[in-house]
């Protein structure tokens, strides 16, 4: 049960990566997405949410993102998680300014902030709770939320069935790669109705949270949002499921194949 909002956040931030970029915009102002995950398939573990906001740093225009997650009343008892994490970043080129974490998962803390310099390719990381203060080579890094929205930027579309993306991600003081796996299209049942997805396998590593190497799966929407619909985890011990509970403000219509209303 650790860290579940971190698994919906990284696992649905590296959707894919391609070099062609798309011409309507997958997001915009105003979108909240909003997930309910549940454990070893029954018992609700907990919701975790998603938020995009105009706004400005340091005198300009960017988009400030928001995520949020937190344990179920019943779980909290056992192990309870609430954690915060905002990214504010170029709505043009998608790149990170500044990017805040805030974490309390059962006795774990952690309280984070990082400032991004693109044009020294540097990465000031300061630990709020450690008063410590670093700072870090990197190369168009992308952080752990405004790595979603990249990601969301780019054409998925023309990916094939086993075809596999590297992905780098910086994370707390350095970066982290992943490896992709395509697995093609699927028509996935949701509580919105019949929705056709696309389904990626990220390969992560096997040992105290994940059960093996290949034991995450997602779903996104085949449309232009690609928005996660679905997340399915098998852990060390049971298994962690995340599912689109609610939506608003997105920048393209919600293709659903059958309308349950």
């Amino acid at each position: 049960m650790r860290r579940l909002f971190t698994f919906l956040v990284v696992f649905s931030s590296v959707l894919l990566l391609n070099s062609q970029e798309t011409t309507t915009p997958a997001f915009k102002g105003g979108e909240w997405l909003s997930y309910r995950m549940s454990y070893s398939g029954f018992l609700k573990a907990g919701t975790a949410t998603l938020e995009l906001k105009e706004t400005n740093y340091e005198g300009k225009s960017v988009l400030h993102a928001i995520g949020k997650g937190e344990t179920s009343s019943v779980i909290g008892w056992f192990f309870k998680v609430d954690d915060k994490y905002e990214s504010y970043f170029d709505s043009t080129e998608v790149l990170p300014l500044f990017f805040k974490r805030k974490v309390r998962e059962g006795g774990f803390r952690m309280k984070r902030e990082i400032k991004f310099d693109h044009n020294k390719e540097t990465a000031h990381v300061k630990d709020l709770l450690k008063n410590r203060d670093s700072v870090i080579s990197v190369k168009s890094p992308q952080d752990m939320i405004s790595t979603f929205y990249f990601l969301r930027s780019q054409n998925t579309k023309e990916l094939k069935n086993g075809d596999e993306i590297d992905v780098d991600m910086f994370f707390d003081e350095k970066s982290f790669p992943f490896k992709l796996r395509c697995l093609g299209f699927e028509t996935l049942e949701t509580k919105f109705g019949k929705v056709r997805t696309q389904k990626f396998r990220p390969l992560v590593q096997a040992g105290r949270v994940f059960k093996a190497q290949e034991s995450v799966t997602i779903w996104i929407t085949a449309d232009d949002n690609k928005i996660p619909v679905k997340l399915s985890a098998s852990l060390s011990v049971g298994s962690l499921r995340a599912e689109l509970e609610a939506y608003k403000g997105l920048a393209n219509p919600f293709e659903i194949i059958f309308d349950k209303s």
